[in-house]
């Protein structure tokens, strides 16, 4: 079916954006340090500067909690557990960001903004020479307050409200980091740990912005799931891609992570029920001024929608100028692979159904009321009634999932694939990396992510999976519940393009008339 063109509004913004990305890509190439990237090493600029990454965001109603979210972002990519003796510290020169847009502007309302300080290192009297020692404990590790523990982090987060900076505040401070999972012997009870580093966040349960919540930060075991041989010319087999696939790249690594939970009051506004999130990270310079330097709000929209001459600039722009992404949207370079590489009749220009999901949202699902095109994770805070859960999310006939924010569970990659690869213009397709689950189990309750891999015990990654390609490893069993309108699942395009890319793809869906069956 056709898709309503974009409007006039994001059509003149395009222009100017993409003029304005272009100008700024040649200047980034001429200066010095210029801006990182956002997923797993997608960029030039992030490459030297791991501490600084970020890899994912999620964004959901917490399952367990009705009336909460969960945010989950995770910084520092392909952390091999045996990684010491110097293992995973945060970065101190750094505010790690997660932004907040309440009324769907493009520009962030609240900050919620984490600094990190090394509060203990080791010295000459806590190695067994006199010398001093190059571990980061002398002794097994029982709390997060144990002498032995002899390398310390804490961190402050504030509040801040970006148009009334008088009414920025401090909701922690100085609260213990869990540190990086030494290993068995040093840290025999890891869970303990981790327990003790979830902290409440005021003395409320709901109201003020501030007054009620859980923040925790430490390692955990990588959530996001994927096969990664997607960059050998989409899973290295010429002319069919029907090369073997379902191995879990990221299986066996750990990542940095920030999570918090908010009531969902203090994320909306008025009586929208949907909000805009990204996570950002902020590198002091040698002019004490703190810059933006990496960026991720869907996933992977940098690291394979983005061009490689524009990806720096990308990542050090604010939600605000993001549709200067239009062209690389409309005309994806995912698309032109399938097509050229796998033989994939996917439709490779006027793509206007990844646009509108990338830009806006899906209307009747997380679009804004009032909306400024930008690349967003959005949710809406009103979960709907009678969803059986689907790893696809929406295009799987569960509203409750990605685009409609990010649940741990969701399977973006092949969400993005099979959308990218024309889902939504009459192809209807079994794409996907045949890796539908994370290697590790989720928990139940805040901060829901896996216990991080120890340092200890060597990790080995399953095995692909016989006979499954990547032009049938998307295959799921029929879902239930009720699917979007075809042009929802249009929407759904561009956010997945993004995703999609070479991995994991954001995506959303528009939301119009005629339900869309579920895929089988």
């Amino acid at each position: 079916m056709s898709h309503p063109r974009p409007s006039a509004r994001v059509r003149a913004a395009a222009l100017l954006g993409a003029g304005a990305l272009l100008v700024g890509a040649g200047i980034a190439g001429l200066a010095p340090g210029t801006a990182s990237a956002s997923s797993h090493r997608e960029a030039p600029g992030i490459l030297d500067d791991p501490q600084y990454d970020n890899t994912d965001l999620y964004a959901f109603n917490s399952p367990d909690r009705p009336g909460w979210v969960t945010m989950i972002a995770n910084w520092q990519p392909f952390e091999e557990p045996a990684g010491g003796p110097n293992f995973y510290p945060w970065a101190t020169d750094a505010h790690y960001n997660i932004n907040i847009d309440s009324d769907g502007d493009a520009k962030a309302d609240f900050i919620y903004q984490y600094t990190f300080t090394t509060s203990a290192i080791p010295g000459k009297n806590d190695s067994f020479s006199g010398n001093g020692t190059f571990l980061k404990n002398n002794g097994q590790v029982t709390s997060l307050r144990d002498a032995n523990l002899l390398y310390r982090q804490t961190y402050d987060l504030t509040l801040v409200d970006v148009k009334h900076p008088r009414r920025t505040k401090t909701l922690l401070n100085n609260n213990f980091t869990a540190p990086s999972f030494v290993g068995d012997v040093s840290m025999p009870n890891y869970k303990f740990l981790r327990d003790q580093a979830i902290r409440n966040i005021g003395t409320g349960t709901n109201g003020d912005r501030g007054s009620a919540g859980k923040s925790f930060v430490g390692q955990t075991e990588d959530p996001f799931f994927l096969d990664l041989r997607v960059f050998d010319l989409l899973y290295g087999d010429q002319g069919t891609c029907n090369k073997e696939i379902g191995n879990d790249t990221l299986a066996g690594y750990n990542v940095n992570t920030i999570a918090l939970q908010v009531p969902r009051s203090a994320l909306i506004k008025g009586s929208d029920p949907t909000f805009g999130v990204w996570s950002t990270t902020d590198r002091r310079n040698r002019k004490g001024k703190y810059v933006q330097i990496s960026r991720l709000g869907q996933p992977l929209v940098n690291e394979a929608v983005i061009p490689y001459q524009v990806k720096n600039t990308f990542n050090a722009i604010p939600p605000s100028k993001d549709a200067a992404a239009l062209p690389f949207v409309q005309k994806p370079e995912l698309a032109a692979l399938l097509k050229n590489v796998c033989g994939v009749n996917a439709p490779t220009s006027n793509r206007d159904d990844l646009v509108q999901v990338f830009l806006t949202g899906i209307p009747g699902l997380n679009q804004p009321k009032k909306i400024t095109p930008s690349e967003q994770l959005r949710l809406n805070t009103q979960p709907v009634a009678g969803q059986t859960t689907s790893r696809l999310g929406v295009i799987g006939g569960d509203k409750n999932g990605f685009p409609n924010g990010r649940r741990l569970s969701d399977d973006v990659v092949d969400i993005a694939l099979q959308v990218v690869g024309g889902e939504l213009k009459g192809n209807p397709n079994d794409l996907g990396d045949a890796v539908n689950s994370n290697d590790a189990t989720f928990g139940t309750s805040f901060p829901y992510v896996a216990m991080p891999l120890s340092g200890s015990v060597e990790q080995t990654s399953p095995a692909a999976k016989s006979g499954m390609t990547l032009l049938t490893g998307g295959a799921d069993d029929a879902p239930t519940g009720g699917g979007l309108p075809l042009g929802e699942l249009g929407l759904i395009g561009l956010g997945v393009l993004a995703l999609v890319a070479g991995v994991a793809a954001a995506r959303r869906t528009g939301a119009h008339q005629q339900p869309v069956p579920a895929k089988a």
